[in-house]
Formats: structure tokens, C-alpha cells, sequence
């Protein structure tokens, strides 16, 4: 992350305040980034310093997650998009590309089906078509307890095999992101996303949309991705080989590199 960047905080219209950084020049492409399950805004850390003039990347804590407010309800898929909605009315984003990572890109999705015209354009990083049902590891998760242990996130990242070298220090970062997260909203936001209507399933996306996902993936398989393509007229799926789940632990700079072609492609057709 930019060591200029300063965190911000706006309340939403339901009372619930979240966080934020921007980066990049007021005029560039805005770039909303909508972090994973479990995350915070600090997943971007470095995603965000690859990125070049051009595009100004904006990144939250959604609800619940990082030092945003954590209120005892509010987690459904719908809701969580209400509150991307309200943010960006709050801090004057008309529309913007979103760029979300494995379930933020379900959420991204949500988005772009309710409110079209506030979204440029879509990067989905390892996004699913379809979350409903009950994960193997629901049963872990319906067993925390406050303050959620530290020991417990570190062992829920080898659900997630990665096949890059990851910063011992981003990853760490990121088990303070679970730790931080109370066992209500593990819970409640699992539920959330396990029981919505998949997006695609509800209205047609029409937002210009880029699909990344890695060969490697063992929670999302190419069947569904090619299906997930095949939902939103007009995407693009990108490969990434020998890549895992977590796209943007594991290749960063290539999603920057992906996000700001796609950035300038939008901005030539606008």
C-alpha cells in the first residue's frame, strides 16, 4: 500500500462506518476493490503499489470486517451490496469498475445486477457463479467463539493451496484480518453468501466484465468459470497457470498488470 495513503472513514446511511483508502489522481478510472470473506481492505497491500497512473484504486472494509463497524446483523449478499451502493453514494463514485477477489467478486456481481449504472465494468479474481449449499468446513465455522483464534485462521489458509511464493508478512497480515473478525460475523457472512440466489441467476449483467481464475483452483472448477462466462454476455476469461484460489495473494502484480489494460480499454470506449 501507498505509505502516503490515508485511511478515511464515512458513515453509511444505515449508521454503519466503514474505512477506506484512495490512491491515484481524483480524475483517473475509479477502482472499487471488494475484498474476500475472512479479509480487509489490507489484501490489496500489494495489489494496489503495481498499479500506475491512470487508475484511482479505492479499497473499504466491507461490514463487519478490518476496523469497519461489526453490528450483529446485516451480512446478506443483498445487504453487503446496499452497502457497497451507500458507499459509494458517500464519497461521490457516480460508477466505477469493480474489481472483487473470490467472494468479493460474488458481491461485485450483486452489484452489477441491482444497480448497473454504477458499474463501469467488472474484474472478478477467482469469483464464483454460485455459492449456495453448505461448505465442508460450515462446521468449523459454527463452532468459533470470541476472540477467534489466531492458530484456527492460519489453518483455515491451507484450505486454500497456493502455488506462488507469498510474503511471510502478507500472510500474517492476513491471519490478523481473520482474527480480527468476530465469530458472529464469520458465521453470519458465510450464511449470507451460502444462501443467495447467485446473481447471474437473477438478471443479466451488461457492465463490461474481465474473469481471471487459476488452473489450479480446487474450490472453483473450469466448468463453473466457463458457466460463469457464459452468464454475462460479452466476458473474457483470462488463465492464470499454475495458479491457486487466491489470485491475488498469489499474482498480484499480473492482476494489476490485467487491471490496468482493462481500465484503459474502458476508458477508450467511454
Amino acid at each position: 500500500m501507498d505509505a502516503d495513503a490515508v485511511v478515511m472513514r464515512v458513515a453509511l446511511s444505515t449508521g454503519v462506518m466503514l474505512p477506506y483508502v484512495s490512491v491515484g489522481a481524483s480524475c483517473a478510472m475509479p477502482v472499487l476493490l471488494l475484498h474476500a470473506w475472512g479479509e480487509s481492505r489490507r489484501s490489496f497491500d500489494r495489489l494496489i503499489p503495481a498499479l500506475t497512473e491512470g487508475v484511482r484504486a479505492v479499497a473499504l472494509d466491507l461490514r463487519g470486517h478490518g476496523e469497519a463497524d461489526k453490528p450483529p446483523t446485516g451480512y446478506a449478499l443483498t445487504e453487503v451490496g446496499d452497502d457497497v451502493v451507500a458507499f459509494m453514494d458517500a464519497v461521490g463514485l457516480g460508477s466505477a469498475v469493480l474489481l472483487g477477489s473470490s467472494s468479493g467478486g460474488y458481491l461485485a456481481q450483486q452489484v452489477a445486477v441491482t444497480h448497473p449504472q454504477r458499474v463501469a465494468g467488472l474484474m472478478l479474481v477467482g469469483s464464483p457463479r454460485n455459492l449456495q449449499g453448505r461448505p465442508r468446513f460450515a462446521d468449523e465455522v459454527d463452532e468459533l467463539s470470541d476472540p477467534v483464534d489466531a492458530a484456527w485462521v492460519r489453518e483455515s489458509l491451507t484450505w486454500f493451496p497456493r502455488f506462488h511464493q507469498v510474503p511471510e508478512w502478507y500472510l500474517e497480515d492476513r491471519v490478523q484480518d481473520g482474527a480480527r473478525v468476530p465469530a458472529h460475523v464469520w458465521r453470519e457472512t458465510l450464511y449470507g453468501l451460502c444462501t443467495a440466489e447467485p446473481p447471474t441467476e437473477t438478471a443479466t449483467i451488461t457492465s463490461p466484465t474481465l474473469m481471471v481464475w487459476g488452473d489450479r483452483d480446487r474450490l472453483l472448477c473450469r466448468e463453473e468459470q466457463e458457466q460463469l462466462a457464459a452468464a454475462i454476455p460479452g466476458s473474457r476469461l483470462v488463465v492464470y497457470e499454475n495458479t491457486g484460489h487466491l489470485v491475488l495473494w498469489e499474482q498480484p502484480e499480473r492482476v494489476a498488470r490485467d487491471l490496468r489494460s482493462f481500465a484503459e480499454l474502458l476508458s477508450r470506449r467511454s
